[in-house]
């Protein structure tokens, strides 16, 4: 039986690699994959959870659902920053089974919280706050598999990790109407909500959207406990890690990566409830999961394609796609008395989810060449000793900003519903939101094009 601890870990090593790392490197990222799947599922159960708080009994504006959606993306964004460092500290075995436990406090929360529609709104607050513990997990299970693969195939295997985990919101927003439709639990799950449709009583058991994941939650953590390893090489302190602070494109990576999974999660969280708000007459938890699904898909074709072509020209024409995609809903949106078409708007967000995964894959593509390169070329001419260290210091320095900018990014599942909620509020309609984004992602476009895309850049990737 292979121990917990990999003494010795060289994935550059090709015969190492060939003979013993690549088996051990991908049993650890099946194992991750689901595991991460669940994080995202309890990050996201708001999303779907709020469009249907009204026919559970429970009463609130459309502000408060939108902020029920946001607040996850907020804890689970700065959660994140302290996940980030928190692998080589711990160990990626550990952090892994400990931190995919600790979803079982927002699952059975909500579980128990909405069985009654008089449970206050205070405490719906908490129970979102806590479901950022799922969104925090991104941070960690990125660094964590950023050590395990060689630099030609890290941008399949983090596309890999996070693309499949990311079907978490996909799979969320399709399961859980079906759950709470039915007695899954029976007595034991406790009694069901009733609501008029149509003419007729209708029964709802809305605190099944926890409890379902409940079984799930606990086999992926003994898996990992039982399945995945440490790596000696890859433990560092917080102090050793913080250098990423000093890094430059560190603070780049994170602005890029809001654009890119920023705008997945946000627009992931917010979907629904704008679809409501925009198409009062469509059910939105029936096209809710498709955006999402797209997106998770097109992020391990995005990695693919920049470990081929390169992350920064997939990164720089992502973002131009990006904005044709967004002046696209804007166009499908109810104006001036006219209803909007409802069918270029949901193709329209397809679109712009599928251009967020790809870009995601990228850019997390561009992440550890950019550091290998910065790290190599310290080195360079020192010998063999230095350049074996700045291989070191290269992953420990590239698995940190994976996850520094995973939480930097994650803040745009928290601004981008509230963009939608504030901007309704204030005009009565989504538009001010959707010209700001457009403004970002140019300005996205013009730092991947000057410090990376461009001939002569000065960091190529």
């Amino acid at each position: 039986m292979t121990s917990t601890v990999l003494t010795r870990w060289e994935p550059e090593n090709a015969t190492f690699w060939r003979d013993r790392g690549e088996r051990i490197a991908y049993r650890n990222l099946w194992i991750s994959i689901p595991a991460l799947m669940l994080a995202f599922v309890v990050w996201m159960l708001w999303s779907v959870v709020a469009v249907n708080l009204d026919r559970a009994g429970f009463q609130f504006t459309k502000n408060q659902l939108f902020w029920l959606t946001a607040l996850p993306a907020l804890s689970g964004a700065t959660l994140r920053i302290f996940y980030s460092f928190l692998v080589p500290v711990f160990g990626g075995r550990r952090f892994t089974a400990i931190s995919t436990a600790l979803l079982l406090i927002p699952a059975l929360g909500m579980g128990f919280a909405l069985r009654d529609p008089s449970t206050s709104y205070p405490t719906l607050l908490v129970l979102a706050l806590l479901c950022g513990l799922g969104g925090a997990n991104f941070s960690s299970s990125m660094a964590n598999i950023s050590f395990f693969f060689p630099k030609a195939k890290k941008g399949l295997a983090t596309g890999l990790n996070a693309g499949i985990g990311n079907l978490g919101v996909s799979v969320v927003q399709f399961v859980t109407p079906l759950v709470v439709s039915v007695a899954v639990f029976g007595a034991l799950g406790g009694e069901p909500q009733s609501y008029q449709a149509n003419g007729a009583a209708q029964s709802l058991w809305l605190q099944n959207a926890g409890f379902i994941w409940v079984p799930f939650i606990v086999v992926a953590a003994l898996a990992a406990w039982f399945g995945m390893n440490d790596i000696a090489d890859a433990r560092a302190s917080f102090a050793e890690q913080a250098v990423i602070f000093q890094r430059k494109h560190n603070w780049l990576m994170c602005w890029l990566y809001i654009g890119t999974f920023g705008s997945f999660i946000g627009f992931s969280a917010g979907l629904a409830l704008l679809t409501k708000s925009q198409f009062p007459g469509i059910n939105p938890t029936a096209y809710a999961f498709l955006g999402p699904l797209v997106g998770a898909l097109t992020r391990p074709v995005g990695g693919w394609i920049s470990d081929k072509l390169g992350g920064a020209r997939v990164t720089l024409w992502t973002f131009v796609g990006m904005i044709g995609a967004v002046c696209a809903v804007l166009a499908a949106l109810p104006h001036d008395g006219q209803a909007g078409s409802f069918q270029a708007f949901l193709i329209a967000f397809i679109v712009l989810f599928a251009l967020t995964g790809v870009g995601n894959g990228s850019t997390f593509r561009m992440i550890p060449v950019i550091f290998l390169t910065e790290r190599q070329r310290d080195a360079a001419g020192k010998g063999d000793a230095a350049q074996k260290q700045a291989l070191q210091d290269a992953g420990k320095e590239s698995a940190a900003v994976l996850g520094f900018s995973g939480a930097i990014g994650a803040y745009g599942g928290f601004f981008i519903p509230k963009s939608f909620g504030t901007s309704l509020e204030l005009t009565g309609s989504p538009d001010a939101a959707l010209y700001g984004f457009i403004a970002f992602y140019l300005s996205c476009v013009l730092v991947t094009w000057w410090y990376y895309a461009r001939r002569n850049a000065p960091m190529p990737c």
